[in-house]
């Protein structure tokens, strides 16, 4: 009987240091980090050669987030961001996992390393297997894993006993061969990991505006009067975002940043690309910052909406733009008909924040129309976290800010190409326009049945629904909630296969059988059948590009995640009308089914050709709004908060350090928030520690009440902390195991990271 292997990640203390917090972002200091992790990892020759090719057009996608390139010249220092060089650095890493290292270490062994330390043991080299029973994963070759995966898949009753995962980082070219695949088989369950993030973004903007996706281009940014950004930390999580915010500030623009934490980021950067401006005093961003309570937008949104309203009243057709809301929108009536139901001063004490500090805001909002909003996952992971967004959509359609150059939505995507895996067809809810083209195109009769999407894809496995599990990409049992739910469910499963550059957590949670199945990295050639090949990308905004990786693979074994799809595919699909070898072995063919099945891809492989990519059509962009219910934009009315804490509990928002993407733990910094060598700790207000009798530094345990249920997370140090009262905020994965998998947001059924209930228990 083997020994379960740890699901959270295990109780170690590395030494915290704290540190004075910088009152500036990027500048020089990121530049040092950046080159010491790809000096560290990389080698320093190699490393630089490889970061000239970063974000460029001849060159490779960044591996880790979606914010945009400019779209004419791109930087010649610095076109990336530090964690963009980060992510390089792991992914191009000397570090090799090798069937010895795999013969010499225990899964049970493996399991009591951090996530940090698993992380740096490199690269995996060749597939490896874990038969049931076994304590060591074995090496085993490429068809004879094929072949366990359809011998599992076969034996299933239901093809809807199957999970096929995705994660963002994956190309459009696998993505798309990997849900045709997963068609072909009989299901649609293609959870991905934009269900656990932007969903929430893509239900509201849908149902709003037409599209799932955001109106405005990096360009905008030149041109927006206000530029808010609000439950985003794009010091950290995005920081070219940062250079964007800068073009607004110079162009005369004014930016609110709206968050429980103060950042960075927000207050002040230095360019990293302009080596002058290294030692100077940086640039000011936030023009004001508002300091609101956990889950406490949609009352801040309903304040300043109130207060609009009024002046509009005062003087009408000063301050929304009445022509815009009667020819392009529906349900204005309503709207203001509800929000005048509403106490403004309970609004007031729900936000946290003071009347004058609204007011401020609403002169700002008052007084221009191109207004861009954008957010993060601060808006995306509470219950109510649809309507975060569509009360952000109400005000941007009150002043006319959609579809105008400098105005528009603007959801902040995290992994690259989450995104278009989304537009290749990764969803668990299908448009029927898109299954008719797939059968149309490879004469095939899709499933209609919806699939699960994250959430009931582990009840699924928990309740022995579903016996086989497959991740394309991603850290599946560390990126979701109810760690220890998931770590059941996981284990349920009769195989469990993950496709992957590194070794993570999710490995040593495994059914009982388990695969690894490494493959390329974006930073690598991918020679097939027809030569060197390229995939392609979509980022946050919209535009598809060409990826071309540069270095030679670390290892002979390694195959492209589409020639792992198709494998899978030959081996499994007995009467399959499509031609995996020829499209695993030419990306064009893959292209071309592309064009002929989803809008917007006309001349597909001529177009992806050209440096720099292209746009795909955005009717929200274009002011056409005749895709939604009603053919128009639409006003909605929306809930606050709901939440009533006792006296001795906080609400939990779960955050990433500086030194993380994601699952994907780089270091141990968050050097922004003045911590450095530790992950396990709580912010806190300094009056409720005082008032809970804790003290800086002492340890605590951490319990999350959800419907009479509790959940626990040991030891985590007390940290005083600029953030309101009856607040706090802990990392991730570290915390997951205190977020209910049933606590998700209405619609969307996103789990609710950002608003978990818990009480701080001290340890004696």
């Amino acid at each position: 009987m083997t020994k379960k292997t740890i699901a959270q990640p295990p109780v170690k203390f590395t030494g915290i240091k704290e540190i004075k917090m910088p009152t500036s972002a990027v500048g020089f200091k990121a530049i040092k980090s950046a080159l010491t992790h790809i000096t560290d990892e990389v080698g320093i020759m190699k490393g630089i050669g490889l970061l000239a090719k970063l974000n460029q057009k001849d060159g490779f996608d960044c591996p880790g987030c979606a914010w945009p390139d400019p779209d004419e010249k791109r930087a010649f220092l610095a076109e990336y961001c530090e964690n963009g060089a980060k992510a390089v650095a792991e992914e191009a890493t000397k570090n090799r996992v090798s069937p010895l290292f795999f013969a010499t270490h225990s899964i049970a062994e493996l399991g009591l390393l951090s996530d940090f330390e698993l992380g740096k043991k490199g690269r995996v080299t060749q597939p490896m297997y874990l038969p049931e029973g076994a304590t060591h994963y074995q090496p085993i070759e490429w068809d004879a894993a094929f072949q366990i995966i359809s011998n599992n898949l076969k034996k299933l009753q239901s093809p809807d006993e199957a999970i096929f995962y995705t994660s963002g980082r994956t190309s459009n070219e696998a993505a798309y061969l990997y849900q045709l695949f997963v068609r072909q088989f009989g299901t649609n369950n293609l959870p991905d990991c934009s269900n656990m993030c932007h969903e929430s973004s893509g239900a509201a903007l849908s149902e709003t505006l037409g599209i799932g996706k955001g109106s405005v281009t990096l360009d905008d940014f030149k041109y927006a009067e206000v530029v808010i950004v609000i439950g985003q930390n794009p010091g950290t999580n995005h920081p070219r975002m940062l250079t964007a915010l800068g073009e607004t500030k110079k162009h005369g623009g004014k930016i609110i940043s709206i968050n429980p934490l103060p950042e960075v980021g927000l207050k002040n950067f230095i360019e990293p690309q302009n080596p002058l401006k290294w030692l100077g005093d940086g640039m000011d961003l936030s023009d004001l910052f508002l300091q609101v309570k956990i889950n406490g937008d949609v009352a801040l949104l309903k304040a300043i909406l109130i207060l609009l309203n009024q002046k509009e009243m005062n003087n009408p057709g000063t301050v929304f733009d009445t022509d815009f809301i009667q020819k392009q929108t529906q349900g204005y009536e309503d709207f203001i008909g509800d929000l005048e139901t509403y106490n403004f001063d309970d609004l007031v004490n729900q936000t946290g924040i003071s009347l004058s500090e609204i007011a401020a805001a609403v002169e700002i909002l008052a007084n221009n129309k191109k207004i861009i909003v954008c957010w993060a996952m601060g808006l995306t992971q509470h219950k109510n976290a649809v309507d975060n967004i569509r009360e952000v959509v109400n005000l941007l359609l009150l002043k006319g800010s959609i579809g105008k150059q400098g105005a528009g939505t603007c959801p902040v995507r995290g992994h690259s190409n989450v995104q278009g895996d989304r537009t290749m067809g990764i969803w668990e809810r299908p448009e029927e326009d898109f299954l008719n083209a797939l059968d149309a195109h490879f004469n095939f009769k899709s499933p209609r049945k919806n699939g699960y999407d994250v959430v009931e894809s582990i009840e699924a496995m928990y309740e022995k629904k579903a016996h086989f599990f497959l991740g394309m990409g991603g850290n599946f049992n560390s990126a979701t909630p109810d760690t220890e739910v998931t770590a059941k469910a996981l284990r349920n499963c009769e195989l469990t296969v993950h496709i992957s550059t590194k070794i993570n957590r999710s490995h040593l949670i495994h059914g009982k059988e388990a695969l690894i199945l490494p493959c390329l990295g974006r930073t690598e050639k991918d020679i097939q059948a027809s030569g060197e090949q390229f995939v392609s990308v979509e980022n946050s905004m919209g535009v598809i590009s060409k990826s071309v990786g540069h270095l030679e693979p670390l290892s002979e074994y390694l195959k492209s995640e589409t020639a792992i799809v198709a494998g899978i595919a030959n081996a499994t699909l007995e009467n399959t009308t499509v031609n995996w070898t020829a499209m695993a072995g030419n990306y064009d063919l893959i292209r071309d089914a592309i064009e002929a099945t989803i809008p917007g891809f006309e001349q597909f492989n001529e177009r992806i050709r050209i440096l720099g990519g292209f746009y795909l059509p955005n009717s929200s962009r274009e002011n056409d709004f005749s895709v939604t219910y009603t053919g128009k934009a639409n006003f909605t009315i929306n809930q606050v908060s709901d939440i009533v804490l006792k006296k001795d509990q906080y609400l939990m928002m779960t955050i990433r350090t500086h030194d993380q993407f994601n699952t994907t733990i780089y270091g141990l910094n968050d050097r922004y928030r003045g911590i450095l060598n530790e992950r396990r700790v709580i912010f806190m207000n300094s009056e409720d520690i005082k008032e809970a009798g804790l003290q800086h530094n002492d340890l605590v345990d951490l319990v999350s009440h959800f419907e009479g249920q509790e959940r626990r997370a040991e030891q985590f140090l007390v940290i005083p902390y600029s953030i309101p009262r009856q607040c706090t905020a802990t990392y991730f994965p570290e915390t997951n195991v205190l977020v209910p998998l049933k606590s998700t947001a209405r619609i969307s059924n996103t789990p609710t990271s950002k608003t978990v209930v818990i009480s701080i228990h001290k340890r004696e």
